[in-house]
């Protein structure tokens, strides 16, 4: 499987896709969002959080890099890498992708050479106010039946070109 496209129409929609993803997730499980200034990544990832029973507030780790939510199925670890100056310093990024938990890095192609080889990338793409295109890539086996089950269970948004 090379990829699935979701096309969302609302907020809901995509809450929908990522809190049915995060019944799916296991511990180590690593995920990227990409996706430009306001295209949905802390809204898919507070989506994300509240599928696996985390009832903090999550946002955007902007200015400290890594929040750790606990306090669901398993802990979130929401890195947002984009004001990491030094790609190549080493920030202990092993340590939570091999972790307890679930990590979701957005802007990780700004630390590609520190992800896992085995992941799975999310590109979300504005398409107007309300509507937006969800682009996953898995990469490893695991991910390609992760993706599968997803693509099966939100049927109703996917989007083939």
């Amino acid at each position: 499987m090379d990829q699935i496209k979701f096309m969302t129409k609302s907020t809901e929609d995509t809450t929908t896709i990522a809190q049915s993803l995060s019944k799916m997730l296991n511990k180590n499980d690593v995920i990227t969002l990409e996706g430009d200034l306001g295209a949905g990544k802390t809204t898919f990832t507070k989506a994300l959080a509240k599928g696996l029973g985390i009832s903090r507030n999550v946002n955007s780790p902007t200015f400290t890099i890594i929040k750790e939510y606990r306090g669901g199925r398993l802990p979130l670890y929401h890195m947002d890498v984009y004001r990491v100056e030094d790609a190549d310093e080493d920030l202990g990024f092993d340590e939570y992708f091999h972790g307890n938990g679930i990590t979701v890095v957005e802007w990780a192609h700004l630390i590609e050479d520190q992800l896992p080889n085995e992941r799975l990338d999310i590109r979300i793409l504005y398409v107007d106010d309300t509507t937006r295109t969800i682009i996953m890539t898995p990469r490893g086996f695991h991910y390609e039946e992760l993706c599968k089950e997803l693509s099966d269970e939100c049927i109703s948004y996917r989007h083939d070109e």
